[in-house]
C-alpha cells in the first residue's frame, strides 16, 4: 500500500458548492491559506454542477444578499454583455435575464456561472492563498476529542488517497458528509412536534427518513425545426425501467407522476402545468420556467435552440433517502458505488441511480407520450438533452440537486415559529436575532419526502441567520458552510436557497478567520456579546447585511 499524499493549510473547505465558494472568498480575504475540495469538476454546486438557476426573493436586485453574491450576479450579466453576441436591447439591459426563465431574474448557463466564480477567486489564486482540488471525495476524518485534525480523501480519477490537515474545517458538502465522519452531533430527517413545537412538524416520534426528495436535473433543448419536419433524430432509446415510472403514481398526486397534472404548491389544488402555455403569452408552463437560453436575446445568424433546466415535479425522486443508509468507509476500503456523485456506498448509489433513471424516463415520455399543448397528438420529437450545456456525456447535471442535508446540533436551531408569517402576525419581518450574521427570504418550500410525506409550502417573513445556528454544540474547529447549519426539517425549506447558502458559507468563513485570529473557539465567540459584536462589525465591513429594513422602503 502506497503512502497517501499529504497537504496542510489554515482552512480546509470540504465540498465546492455555492456556500464553499463564498467561504473561500472570506477566508482568503483574511490572508488564510485555504484548500477547497470538490467531488465534481466544477465548483459552484447549485449554480453550476447541479444546473439550478438561482431561487431568489423579490427584493434581490436591491437588498437581501451579501455584497459578494451581488457581485456574482453583476458579473454574470457583464459576462453575457461583454462576450456573447446579444441584441442591442439585451446588451444594454442593466437587469438582463439571459434565459428569460420566470423562476429567477437571472436564469443563466451553468458554464458561465462557473467561469464567473473562477474569476471571483482569481485574486486568491494569484496570491497563492487558495488551492481548489477537484474530483476529491471525503472518505474519513482524523479527530482528537473536539478537534478535527484532518480529512482523508479519495481521488476519484485514480482511487488514490490524500490527507489534508487544517486548523479549521468547514463542511460545505451537499449532504453534510463530515458530520458522521467526525462524530459531530447532527440531526437528519424530520423532528417531532413535541421536540420543536413547530405547527408543521411531525406528530409522534421524529422521522429520520423523512427527507425532501432530490432531483437529477438535465438541460433540455428544443429543436423546433426537427419537430416540424417530423424527424426522429432526437429520440433516445426507451429506458429500461420506463414502464415502471410511466405507471408510477404517488398516493397524494393527482395522476401519474409523468404527467402534466400537478398539485399547486401554494393551494394544494390539482392544476395543469404543460410544457408550453396553451395560448401565446401564457407563462405558467414548464419550458419557460427555468429557461436558461433564449434565442431571441442573441444577435446571431447561427441557429440557436432554446434550452431549459428540467427541475420539475415530474423528476422529483422521493422513493427513499440517500443519507445514512450505508456504513461509513473504513481503512483503505472504497465501497461499491462510492464514485457516484453523492453516494457513500452501494445502497445510496443504487437510489441515486434510480433518481437519474426517473429523469431519463421523463425525457423519453416528453419525446413520445406527453400530451401536446397544441392538441396535435402526443410527444415532442424535437426535445433533447444538451451535453454541451452541462459538460457531461449525457446532458445530465454532474451532481444531483440536493435540497436537504444532515444538520448540526447547533447552539440555536431556527424553528418555524422564528420565520413563518402565520406565527408572527402584524409584522413585515421575522423576529430579529441579536447575533445575526446575514439575511434571507424564501417560502418554506418542502418537496415531497422520502417516507411518503406530501409537500409543505407556506409563507415566511424576511428572516435573519443567527450566529449560534452556525456553531456546533461541541466541536471546536468545524463549522457548517451550506444547508447543514442549525435549522429544522421545516426551516431548511427556506434556508437552502442560493443567496442564503452563499451567506451561510461567507459568514462561516469570516467566523473561522475570527477564531483563528483571536484563538477563540466558535463557542467562545457566541458566549461574549463583545466578541459577537466585533465579528458583526467585520461582516458589515465585508458587505454582509445583518438586518432587513422596512419592506416598504425597498
Amino acid at each position: 500500500m502506497s503512502k497517501a499524499r499529504s497537504l496542510e493549510c489554515d482552512v480546509l473547505i470540504v465540498g465546492g458548492g455555492t456556500g464553499a465558494v463564498a467561504a473561500a472568498l472570506a477566508t482568503t480575504s483574511h490572508g488564510l491559506r485555504t484548500i477547497l475540495t470538490e467531488e465534481t469538476r466544477w465548483i459552484g454546486g447549485q449554480l453550476t454542477s447541479q444546473i439550478v438557476p438561482p431561487d431568489e426573493h423579490p427584493w434581490i436586485e436591491g437588498f437581501g444578499c451579501t455584497a459578494t453574491y451581488r457581485r456574482y450576479r453583476d458579473l454574470v450579466r457583464a459576462y453575457y454583455q461583454a462576450f456573447i453576441p446579444l441584441t442591442a436591447a439585451a446588451r444594454h439591459n442593466a437587469r438582463l435575464n439571459p434565459g428569460t426563465g420566470w423562476v429567477s431574474r437571472l436564469c443563466h448557463e451553468p458554464r458561465i456561472g462557473h467561469a464567473v466564480l473562477q474569476q471571483m477567486l482569481q485574486p486568491a489564486y494569484t496570491a497563492g492563498l487558495l488551492r481548489v482540488l477537484p474530483r476529491l471525495k471525503p472518505h474519513s476524518a482524523e479527530v482528537d476529542g473536539d478537534v478535527v485534525k484532518g480529512v482523508r480523501f479519495v481521488q476519484l480519477d485514480d482511487g488514490s488517497f490524500m490527507h489534508i490537515s487544517a486548523k479549521f474545517v468547514l463542511d460545505a458538502t451537499e449532504l453534510g458528509d463530515l458530520l458522521p465522519m467526525t462524530g459531530t452531533e447532527y440531526v437528519v430527517g424530520a423532528e417531532s412536534k413535541a421536540e420543536t413545537g413547530e405547527p408543521n412538524a411531525v406528530d409522534g416520534p421524529a422521522e429520520w427518513d423523512n427527507v425532501q426528495g432530490i432531483t437529477w436535473c438535465f438541460a433540455l433543448g428544443h429543436d423546433h425545426d426537427a419537430e416540424k419536419a417530423g424527424s426522429d433524430i432526437r429520440l433516445i432509446e426507451k429506458p429500461n425501467d420506463y414502464d415502471y415510472w410511466r405507471a408510477y403514481k404517488p398516493p397524494f398526486w393527482p395522476g401519474p407522476l409523468l404527467g402534466f397534472q400537478v398539485l399547486h404548491a401554494h393551494t394544494g389544488e390539482s392544476r395543469e402545468l404543460p410544457l408550453y402555455g396553451r395560448k401565446p403569452g401564457d407563462w405558467y408552463a414548464l419550458f419557460p420556467y427555468r429557461q436558461i437560453i433564449e434565442p431571441a436575446q442573441f444577435e446571431s445568424r447561427a441557429k440557436i435552440d432554446p434550452v431549459t433546466v428540467v427541475n420539475w415535479p415530474q423528476n422529483d425522486y422521493f422513493e427513499a433517502t440517500i443519507m445514512d443508509v450505508d456504513p461509513l468507509p473504513t481503512g483503505d476500503s472504497i465501497p461499491d458505488g462510492f464514485e457516484i456523485p453523492g453516494a457513500m456506498g452501494p445502497e445510496s448509489a443504487r437510489r441515486l441511480g434510480r433518481a437519474k433513471d426517473l429523469s431519463k424516463a421523463l425525457l423519453y415520455w416528453l419525446q413520445t407520450e406527453a400530451p401536446r399543448h397544441d392538441d396535435k397528438g402526443v410527444g415532442y420529437k424535437g426535445v433533447y438533452a444538451r451535453p454541451d450545456v452541462t459538460e457531461t456525456a449525457d446532458g445530465f447535471a454532474m451532481y444531483p440537486y440536493i435540497r436537504e442535508a444532515r444538520r448540526i446540533k447547533a447552539e440555536y436551531v431556527v424553528k418555524e415559529q422564528d420565520v413563518a408569517a402565520y406565527t408572527n402576525p402584524g409584522v413585515d419581518r421575522a423576529p430579529s436575532f441579536a447575533d445575526s450574521v446575514g439575511v434571507g427570504s424564501y417560502r418554506i418550500d418542502l418537496h415531497p419526502s422520502t417516507n411518503g410525506a406530501n409537500t409543505i409550502d407556506t409563507s415566511t417573513l424576511p428572516f435573519e441567520i443567527p450566529l449560534r445556528s452556525l456553531v456546533p454544540v461541541r466541536m471546536k474547529n468545524l463549522l457548517p458552510a451550506c444547508k447543514n447549519l442549525g435549522v429544522t426539517h421545516i426551516t431548511n425549506g427556506c434556508y437552502r436557497l442560493h443567496p442564503v447558502e452563499w451567506n451561510i458559507g461567507e459568514s462561516a468563513g469570516h467566523l473561522a478567520a475570527f477564531c483563528l485570529e483571536t484563538g477563540l473557539p466558535p463557542q467562545g465567540v457566541t458566549a461574549s456579546n463583545e466578541h459577537t459584536e466585533a465579528l458583526q462589525k467585520r461582516l458589515v465591513m465585508a458587505g454582509i447585511e445583518l438586518r432587513w429594513p422596512e419592506l416598504k422602503a425597498l
